[in-house]
């Protein structure tokens, strides 16, 4: 690991300067020279492979603010703080009887210890597992813009299907912001020029021909608080998890459902799919394809087949399509005959 300036400013305000101050014009975040560590279970990770190189760490841990620490259950809202850990947002029972597909994409995720240390905001920031991009040796686009992209060629098992570039074919790796975008949440962030709120389904920006600009955030800006709106579709909801192993494994293949139903009938889907997209994925076509439909086998699996219509598998990951069109439709199924 590379030396580095560390720093645990007292306000969010002085975490901004801090990260202001090292800005440069059109560098993104992630290779900023002062960047922000809450739980730091992703960036000293990556910090000690050489992925991540910053000169200046700012730890957020030492924030004032307590409201950065709280969850707040509404009547049509859970706002959380953006230093919950997330063990504690998975265990909180009202987030579990409200919207259980919440606190499931908490609990699938990781361990227990990294649960328990991982901040929410630093969780959905959370960059790819690609090994090539975790291994320096290997050109990258991601991690060396330019370079190109190993994994094209290489061994591609985990690598996305949908959401693809010429550039980039890394997944983003992630359980609960699938949630998050299934659900239409919005993420409000700090600077010197003041608060902005962002939809979360703008958070993340496709690869295109810049995959190392992974967000829509400046480098001096703080996530301080992510917001989620509770809709007739909540409290029917679960996330489903696939993955070669019961515990601490990232998704193969994911589903987060909600379902706003009349009878058998679907009202209304939420949907969003883990484990086979390049960002947090919401599936509209899905969505659109329930709409109005009785949710039986046959309705499950043409929302399916629209999902992934537009998948580009390659050579060793082309599993993914049919295993995540299975994942949905069970899904799907087991939310509709869900008790609430």
């Amino acid at each position: 690991m590379r030396p580095f300036v560390y720093e645990r400013p007292a306000s969010v305000s002085a975490a901004a300067a801090i990260a202001s101050r090292f800005a440069a014009e059109g560098v993104p975040p992630t290779e900023a020279a002062a960047q922000f560590i809450a739980g730091g279970t992703n960036l000293a990770d990556y910090m000690k492979l050489g992925v991540a190189r910053p000169e200046r760490l700012v730890d957020l841990n030492g924030l004032g603010d307590r409201a950065l620490r709280q969850i707040e259950v509404g009547d049509d809202s859970i706002r959380f703080g953006a230093l919950v850990r997330m063990g504690e947002a998975a265990d909180t029972g009202e987030i579990k009887r409200l919207c259980p597909m919440l606190a499931e994409s908490l609990k699938f995720a990781a361990s227990g210890q990294i649960r328990n240390m991982a901040s929410l905001a630093g969780n959905v920031l959370q960059r790819t597992r690609c090994e090539y991009f975790r291994e320096t040796s290997w050109p990258c686009n991601k991690r060396e813009p330019g370079s190109g992209c190993a994994a094209m060629e290489g061994f591609n098992r985990q690598h996305a299907v949908l959401g693809t570039s010429n550039a980039c074919i890394a997944t983003y790796h992630g359980d609960f912001a699938q949630a998050l975008i299934a659900l239409g949440a919005t993420v409000e962030v700090e600077a010197r020029r003041g608060m902005r709120k962002i939809a979360f389904s703008r958070l993340h920006r496709l690869p295109g021909d810049t995959p190392n600009v992974e967000t829509e955030l400046a480098s001096d800006e703080v996530i301080t608080a992510i917001e989620v709106p509770l809709g007739a579709w909540s409290r029917r909801s679960r996330y489903l998890k696939i993955r070669d192993r019961e515990s601490y494994a990232f998704a193969l293949a994911s589903a987060a459902v909600a379902l706003d139903m009349d009878g058998d009938t679907v009202s209304q889907a939420r949907i969003a799919l883990g484990g086979v997209a390049t960002v947090p994925w919401r599936a509209k076509a899905a969505e659109e394809a329930l709409s109005g439909k009785a949710l039986d086998d046959e309705a499950a699996e043409a929302a399916a087949e629209a999902a992934f219509a537009e998948a580009k598998p390659r050579e060793h990951n082309a599993f993914k399509v049919p295993l995540g069109k299975r994942t949905l439709v069970r899904a799907l199924l087991e939310t509709r005959d869900m008790k609430v």
